[in-house]
């Protein structure tokens, strides 16, 4: 069977293209593969090239093992590159991924890429698909509270660049899209206008139009879907198998003019909890800020001052591990089922990027302190912190002074709040459960909420490593968004 190609638009470290380029037909083939992706973080598309060069690799047995001993600590990154198939492999995915900003001055320069990829697959005029979702930190709900009274809001360029998209879709047609974007679309307005209708209504009349279809939500009363209300576009994450609490908008796009089957949704599953995908990781230590003042033992002195003070006994005091890397051994998942499987299917016997980050004293011991406060189940607001522990901040001890919850501890029980790019900036609101770590989430521990499999490795320094992350579609999530879109092409996953 032919593969479908896939063009990925805005495409950040690959989540969607992950999922997509991951499910399998029959004879363990895969339906879809990446004809390109376009990114304009450079970082960010290192890290696609990486991932498109181990992808390609599948047929390879030694150049991916060579890789997974990159990934152990065993050899170096030039010794992967140095083999063979490994070169041939990043000499495709530099073709494949474009760095470059989408807007009107690089259209002329993406729709060629776009041609020229879909003419190597002999795609253009065939089936294809178009993935991706326009930045979305303009209208997203957080967002939008930060800039309530910035006079550029309106005008921000982000709000506009689903027109690129758009521009696209009219240019290039694709038989089907998939379209990701943050809840708050459906309540932003400009100028008095509601924006999530203009977009529908934009995207409905593309070219020969589309269906713009809900992957949720069915509708067996109308070919074109319009009973569907704008909350039924909204995918809640959690509900489909991702140990995450994050709400997007969706949208399944349907060339009206091709015979595609009517839509499946998405099927409810279990949903795993912090725990079950990140209890079991190597316990490690928080880094002191600045460098000179890290140790063991000051690190110890920190962490028994936050708990003595949120009443815990000294006795809680559980063994840790000096280092990031947890050598020799399986990566567990609590619970067994496909999302194990889904992390852990590349066998690379180790935990990467899982490294703690620095942070300074008075914020170590308010970890130390919420984390241990939630053991009981008790909830602590800024301004319920104790004197010592308040930020110096003039409404830090206002009960209504926004964002109070700006130091938050992610529960054992349940999924995590949305990991977001916020979480490049500082660890406040990813409080990692177990005080007797006093930290806040590792790039790892991010990467698994987010469900990336364990041996997909993210470039650059670990503040853009984190923000790649948060900035990323779930890919255990896209894959069964790819399972939905394959049925409506007629093909059987």
């Amino acid at each position: 069977m032919r593969q479908i190609p896939v063009i990925d638009l805005f495409a950040g470290p690959g989540g969607l293209n992950e999922g997509f380029c991951s499910l399998m037909g029959r004879g363990d083939e895969a339906i879809f593969s990446t004809a390109a992706s376009i990114e304009m973080d450079p970082v960010a598309c290192k890290t696609l090239r990486l991932r498109a060069a181990v992808r390609s690799l599948r047929g390879s047995e030694r150049a991916l093992q060579r890789y997974k001993s990159v990934l152990r600590g065993e050899t170096s990154w030039e010794d992967f590159t140095s083999d063979h198939d490994a070169q041939k492999a990043l000499d495709h995915a530099n073709g494949e991924v474009l760095e470059l900003e989408l807007g009107p001055e690089n259209r002329t320069r993406a729709s060629s890429h776009i041609k020229g990829a879909l003419q190597a697959r002999s795609a253009e005029g065939g089936l294809w698909v178009l993935i991706g979702g326009p930045p979305c930190q303009a209208y997203s709900l957080v967002g939008r509270a930060r800039r309530t009274n910035d006079p550029d809001f309106e005008d921000d360029v982000k709000h506009f660049l689903f027109r690129e998209y758009l521009d696209i879709i009219a240019t290039h047609r694709p038989p089907v899209f998939v379209m990701e974007n943050v809840k708050g679309l459906l309540s932003h307005t400009h100028r008095g206008q509601r924006l999530f209708s203009m977009i529908l209504d934009d995207l409905a009349n593309a070219g020969e139009g589309y269906e713009i279809r809900s992957f949720v939500v069915g509708d067996d009363s109308s070919a074109l879907f319009s009973g569907l209300s704008p909350g039924d576009y909204v995918i809640r994450a959690e509900e489909y198998g991702v140990p995450q609490r994050r709400h997007r908008v969706i949208l399944l796009g349907v060339r009206r003019d091709i015979s595609a089957a009517r839509s499946k949704i998405l099927q409810p599953s279990t949903t795993p909890n912090v725990e079950d995908v990140i209890g079991h990781l190597p316990r490690i230590r928080s880094r002191i800020s600045p460098a000179r003042q890290d140790g063991w033992d000051a690190w110890r002195e920190i962490r028994n001052a936050g708990l003595q003070t949120a009443g815990v006994a000294k006795g809680y005091r559980p063994r840790l591990t000096e280092t990031g890397w947890a050598l020799g051994g399986p990566a567990p998942v609590g619970r067994d089922g496909e999302l194990e499987h889904w992390l852990t299917k590349a066998g690379i016997r180790a935990i990467v990027q899982h490294e703690a980050r620095g942070h300074m004293v008075t914020d170590l011991m308010r970890y130390a302190y919420l984390s241990a406060k939630a053991t009981t189940g008790t909830t602590v607001k800024l301004g319920q912190l104790p004197e010592a522990l308040i930020p110096n901040h003039a409404n830090a001890r206002s009960l209504d002074a926004p964002f109070t919850d700006r130091f938050r501890v992610q529960a054992w029980k349940t999924p995590s709040t949305t990991i977001t790019s916020h979480i490049s900036k500082d660890g406040h609101y990813y409080i990692h459960p177990d005080p007797s770590q006093m930290r806040s989430f590792t790039v790892r521990e991010a990467a698994r909420l987010q469900t990336f499999p364990d041996d997909y490795f993210f470039c650059g320094n670990r503040t853009q490593q984190y923000h790649q992350v948060g900035n990323a579609v779930p890919p255990y999530l896209a894959l069964q968004l790819a399972e939905v879109v394959a049925g409506v092409l007629g093909v059987s996953a």
